[in-house]
């Protein structure tokens, strides 16, 4: 298969990345501390900004814009993934390809990427972010959900603190 990123230096992007084994799993709000430093020693080395970011127990979705002239994202997305596999106990189930390979069972190898294209784009990639633990069932109302940046955009005033208490008139969502 053909893969082809987009690669844009000081791009905005919307980002979805899996755990390997996505039923019954986690580990990522298990492990929400060892995650929030990981991001943040990563971005030390290889900045970035954060404009939105959910994590849910499985998989989560970000935005992220990369300084002008860097357009490596899968480089800070090489050392997440690494740096937060090494930190975690080796409990995982993994394949014989994986043990071959001296990998870890955490991550899927791919994660999903999306050049944002303009302020409609970001705006729905936004809600998307944020909508969807409540698109998991895994809360009712958007505020609901500890580990997502909508907290820090609410004080903001980006959002309001009643945004999201379904997916109906969402960017994005049945519009």
């Amino acid at each position: 298969m053909d893969y082809r990123r987009a690669w844009h230096k000081g791009g905005t992007y919307f980002f979805t990345v899996n755990c390997l084994e996505r039923k019954d799993n986690d580990c990522l709000v298990r492990n929400i501390d060892l995650l929030r430093d990981v991001i943040a020693k990563v971005k030390q080395s290889h900045p970035f900004h954060i404009h939105a970011w959910v994590v849910l127990p499985e998989h989560m979705h970000c935005v992220m814009e990369l300084p002008e002239g860097d357009a490596d994202f899968a480089k800070r997305w090489m050392l997440i993934k690494m740096l937060f596999s090494r930190s975690i106990p080796k409990m995982e189930r993994r394949s014989h390809t994986r043990v071959k390979r001296q990998e870890r069972g955490i991550w899927q190898r791919r994660y999903w990427e999306h050049l944002i294209k303009d302020e409609r784009d970001y705006q729905a990639h936004m809600d998307y972010v944020h909508i969807n633990p409540v698109k998991h069932g895994l809360v009712k109302q958007v505020k609901d959900w500890p580990y997502s940046t909508f907290h820090k955009l609410v004080e903001q005033g980006i959002y309001p603190q009643d945004w999201g208490g379904g997916t109906e008139g969402v960017l994005g969502y049945g519009d």
